[in-house]
């Protein structure tokens, strides 16, 4: 597939290192050449340097014969023009663009196909807000992942000493939660994936896997954190537009404080919301927190555009006493350096992103992606087509499916109906499968096994 990026930051040169190594043909268009320079030496793709939305510079980029563009840039401006642009002098046929700003994405009709033809927004910190919603929703929870329009859960826990996991099976974990339907899908041990069976033991810091129907996964989460207390008072640490988004879907169920330095900014959160109690201040002060009460707050989440002002922030919050601390750290350096250790959860911007990019670009029926694990890994949710003669998996048991390597199918979904993979479940037609490939280099396979073969009409 022939892809054009356009813009080489943050989110820009992740898609461009997962996309490179599976036989894309990349372009990368930015207006920094040292960006362009580093991605050059370091992936096996093309750059152009320019202005994204110029048309000479989209063609330089090989517009005319491209499968998709990419619009990633800094700009809302520029990312929606560089789509009208490529359609309306290069028909390109895929069309993609960041679009950030509230005002743009609440005029639906901007975004029909006689205006503004963009294929799939992409919404960064609404992909964010939702992701950090559904962390604090799960106390203990390290990721919640969704599928099939939120009728899967998938969840990540860590195994800790004295804890209810370690030590046992997982059939005796099926034994013990007879009313519980779920299945592990991988375990991470030691930073390696393990794809367990009936008889595997969990042991002591394992990143465990699970999956399950929405309406089962609170009731397994209580299980594995019996001991966790709700969540009730939460501390924001940054009033932009994360930080706003986030309040607003929060404040109607928790007590919310924020935390904003900047007065225009700080004023601007407390117009625009409700029932959150926005304080003018920095939210690295000691006293401060200490004066609100950070030792009561069980969730405190920085969210600012600064990483190191969110990583400080939260490691002072967590030595006066919040029960649990979130991160929003965009450089991926800091991410391996700071979770597990102080911070409790770091939340990486481009993963979130990058999930929702990829599933419109992966081959085969291919409806929800999210990349796991800094991108090494991923949770996909494909749909079944063909029958028995033109499919690899429709009309076959599980058992009797090749899955790749390192590759765990979880969750089929038919319809409303939610179903735990086991050996002898037949897949049909139509049907959603969700699975996880521990190995984002087995992709490729994964795609292949759910191509319909020529055979099918």
């Amino acid at each position: 597939m022939k892809i054009i990026i356009l813009g080489a930051g943050q989110v820009g040169s992740s898609l461009a290192a997962n996309l490179a190594s599976e036989a894309n043909d990349i372009t990368v268009v930015d207006i920094d050449q040292q960006r362009l320079t580093m991605l050059n030496e370091r992936y096996d793709l093309q750059t152009v340097t320019g202005v994204a939305s110029y048309p000479s510079v989209l063609q330089r980029a090989g517009a005319r014969d491209a499968d998709m563009v990419i619009a990633v840039t800094n700009s809302d401006e520029i990312n929606m023009l560089a789509c009208q642009i490529a359609y309306t002098l290069f028909h390109t046929p895929t069309k993609i663009a960041r679009v950030r700003e509230g005002e743009y994405l609440s005029q639906s009709a901007l975004f029909a196909q006689e205006a503004l033809p963009i294929d799939v927004l992409i919404s960064p910190e609404q992909l964010v807000t939702d992701y950090i919603a559904r962390l604090i929703a799960f106390p203990g929870a390290l990721q919640v992942l969704e599928f099939a329009e939120g009728k899967v859960q998938m969840i990540a826990v860590k195994a800790y000493y004295n804890g209810p996991l370690v030590g046992h099976t997982l059939r005796e974990l099926r034994a013990n939660l007879k009313d519980i339907d779920f299945r592990v899908v991988v375990i991470f041990r030691s930073g390696k994936p393990l794809i367990p069976e009936g008889d595997t033991s969990i042991e002591p810091d394992d990143e465990v896997f699970f999956i399950g129907a929405t309406k089962h996964i609170r009731s397994l989460m209580g299980f594995i954190r019996e001991k966790e207390r709700a969540v009730k008072r939460i501390m924001l640490a940054g009033g932009g537009n994360i930080g706003r988004r986030l309040a607003r879907a929060l404040e109607k169920k928790y007590d919310i404080k924020m935390l904003e330095s900047d007065p225009l900014r700080a004023e601007q959160a407390a117009e625009s919301l409700e029932r959150t109690v926005v304080l003018l201040g920095d939210a690295a002060d000691e006293e401060l927190l200490t004066d609100e009460n950070i030792d009561q707050t069980d969730v405190f989440c920085a969210v600012t555009n600064d990483d190191e002002a969110n990583i400080i922030s939260s490691m002072l919050a967590k030595r006066l006493g919040a029960r649990k601390v979130m991160s929003l750290i965009n450089r991926a350096a800091y991410v391996d350096l700071v979770q597990s250790n102080v911070i409790d959860i770091a939340i990486s911007p481009q993963q979130a992103t990058i999930g929702s990019l990829l599933a419109h670009i992966r081959k085969g029926d291919v409806v929800v992606v999210h990349s796991l694990r800094r991108g090494a890994a991923e949770a996909i949710e494909a749909i079944a087509h063909g029958d028995v003669n033109s499919s690899k998996v429709v009309g076959r048991p599980l058992g009797k499916i090749k899955l790749p390597p390192e590759t765990s199918i979880g969750a089929i979904v038919r319809g409303d109906e939610v179903m735990i993979a086991h050996h002898d479940t037949v897949i049909e037609a139509d049907d959603h499968i969700i699975m996880l490939v521990a190995n984002k280099s087995r992709v490729p396979e994964v795609e292949h096994l759910f191509q319909v073969g020529i055979t099918f009409l």
